[in-house]
């Protein structure tokens, strides 16, 4: 095989994993009624004039499946780290007692649990957009080495393997959607 084509298909491979593993992440954001560290991953909070994720300037426990225990390194940070909680908008309202940031996750109903499903495949589709972009990007680069040189069926080969990488990655989305759609709808 062309060796413009095997690095098209490593760019090709590599920017999938990136779209799974973003899609993941933004799986795990949505709440499936239990309390995980994970929920806080997106917050970030103001620290001497930098915008530092809520993990690095804080313990982040989870004492049972309903609580969600911060525990800044500085009692200065409990006021910022509680206003970019709220700013947030992830449903939770942070309660301090001057020492702890204390986040009751409460129990999920029938119909919200549904929503979560809708957010979830939503997020699912986004991660299969994204695979889908990058074969297309990496089948026009193929197709644009035919004037460097590529013979037709070196084309097609590598055209083929994108389809097969694509088929590859858009099952592991599907499957993270699975396991998450099992997790939000288990009571």
């Amino acid at each position: 095989m062309n060796e413009f084509i095997s690095l098209q298909l490593d760019d090709c491979k590599e920017g999938m994993t990136k779209a799974v593993a973003h899609t993941e992440s933004e799986l795990t954001k949505i709440r499936a009624g239990k309390a995980t560290p994970g929920m806080l991953d997106g917050i970030y909070v103001d620290y001497y004039g930098s915008s530092t994720p809520l993990s690095q300037v804080s313990n982040i426990n989870t004492p049972d499946a309903r609580t969600i225990v911060i525990q800044p390194w500085e009692k200065t940070l409990l006021t910022t780290i509680e206003k970019a909680i709220m700013d947030s908008n992830i449903g939770l309202n942070p309660q301090n007692d001057g020492l702890i940031i204390r986040l009751s996750v409460p129990a999920l109903t029938e119909e919200r649990r549904r929503d979560l499903v809708k957010k979830a495949k939503d997020e699912t589709e986004k991660g299969r957009v994204a695979i889908r972009n990058i074969r297309k990007d990496a089948n026009e680069s193929i197709k644009k080495l035919k004037n460097d040189g590529a013979s037709e069926d070196e084309i097609k080969v590598g055209e083929a393997e994108v389809q097969k990488l694509t088929d590859q990655f858009i099952a592991k989305v599907d499957h993270l959607a699975e396991l998450k759609e099992k997790d939000i709808m288990t009571v």
